[in-house]
């Protein structure tokens, strides 16, 4: 996964909407559904989980990105073959435990996952077959964690792309490659869906959330808004 330490904490992301109520309960009855979202630098992933926060039942709980945690927390961000290895690997199971505990110590109805574990290998200095080696599992074994793989395509150059995060250092034409590169690392995932750049970010946000919304069950879904244009507060850049 990318270098972009997000702004945000990890406690900030790894909370649910508190502010709304849910006719379902202590949501017991729940079997948690497990979504990704993931893009390269500049899709919009960021902005999409800013509106989500807002929006989102407390049965569903919104994970921080392993990359923010790992680099955030100071692990070596070496250039080296062995360096981008030892990160990646980090950031595997850093994802993988993750998601353990938001099931394990809750009762989700969704686990959102900024990044899923497949990501990794968009980064990974080798070839596929040493990266699936080294984490000691399989591409079949990887995807079936996955319930639904939301990927946000990067914008076009002269289409929305930006560098309002300062922590972003990629060129539109490196981001471009990377978000090719999470592409082909998801390929053949059964609920892979890729939503396209569009001139109006809210339209590109309202299939978002629509996506979302079917796999909640019906008692969590007071909060959504799917409408691109109501009032969901200010949209923020990715």
């Amino acid at each position: 996964m990318d270098d972009d330490v997000d702004t945000h904490t990890a406690a900030a992301h790894h909370r649910a909407m508190t502010n709304g109520s849910c006719s379902c309960g202590d949501g017991s009855l729940h079997r948690a559904s497990r979504v990704v979202l993931t893009g390269g630098p500049g899709a919009g992933k960021t902005a999409v989980l800013e509106v989500l926060h807002r929006q989102l039942c407390p049965h569903v709980v919104v994970l921080p990105e392993a990359a923010s945690i790992v680099f955030g927390g100071g692990f070596p961000r070496g250039t080296s073959v062995a360096a981008r290895r030892a990160s990646q690997l980090a950031i595997f199971h850093v994802s993988e435990q993750l998601e353990a505990v938001a099931e394990a110590d809750s009762t989700p109805a969704l686990v959102l996952c900024d990044r899923g574990v497949l990501d990794g290998l968009a980064y990974w200095p080798a070839d596929e077959a040493d990266f699936w080696a080294c984490t000691k599992t399989t591409r079949e074994v990887a995807m079936a964690r996955y319930d639904l793989v939301i990927h946000l395509s990067v914008p076009p150059a002269d289409g929305g792309y930006n560098h309002q995060n300062p922590l972003r250092t990629e060129s539109h034409a490196e981001a471009s490659v990377i978000d090719a590169r999470i592409a082909d690392a998801w390929r053949g995932h059964p609920n892979l869906v890729t939503v396209a750049s569009a001139a109006d970010f809210r339209t590109k946000l309202a299939e978002v959330l629509d996506l979302i919304e079917q796999r909640v069950p019906t008692c969590c879904r007071s909060r959504f808004t799917t409408n691109p244009h109501a009032p969901v507060g200010p949209v923020p850049r990715d």
